[in-house]
């Protein structure tokens, strides 16, 4: 399922073509593709979970939120988000690419992957698609996109 996301995610959305496509036809040029039904649907309802989000009348707008918040994690988040997952959503608060209504965000989507463990390159993906379909989320999806393709360069804006 997330293969079909990633394919998704860089074909139609960061190539800036029009995704508003008959998902009959997206399906059938996923299989094309090599990819299994089952999985295609299971990702097709994936995003539109996420773009039920960002259509909702009470869809996140990005902004900063209390610094003396935390989070502590459930026991199936822990089973499924690693120490080094867990600690790089921390730090990509710390840095403002996140807030506690995006944190959430990213932590149901991911919770919502067909997997048992999410690897930190996945997450990353997942923090990418939800800034990407957040109003106001330009900036900290630009600094996302840093930290992803240039892990060594920092900004903080």
């Amino acid at each position: 399922m997330f293969d079909v996301l990633m394919y998704l995610f860089e074909t139609y959305v960061q190539s800036e073509l029009d995704f508003m496509v008959d998902q009959d036809a997206l399906t059938d040029e996923l299989t094309r593709a090599g990819f299994q039904k089952p999985e295609i649907y299971k990702a097709l309802s994936w995003l539109e979970d996420l773009a039920a989000l960002h259509d909702s009348p009470d869809a996140p707008e990005y902004t900063a939120c209390a610094s003396d918040s935390f989070r502590i994690y459930a026991a199936e988040e822990t089973l499924k988000l690693s120490t080094e997952c867990r600690g790089f959503l921390l730090f990509l608060e710390q840095i403002r690419v996140l807030n506690c209504e995006t944190r959430e965000i990213v932590i149901e989507r991911l919770m919502e992957l067909d997997t048992t463990e999410i690897e930190l390159d996945d997450l990353k993906w997942v923090v990418m698609m939800v800034l990407f379909n957040l109003p106001g989320g330009e900036n900290a999806c630009h600094q996302m996109e840093e930290l992803m393709y240039e892990p060594d360069v920092v900004t903080i804006q």
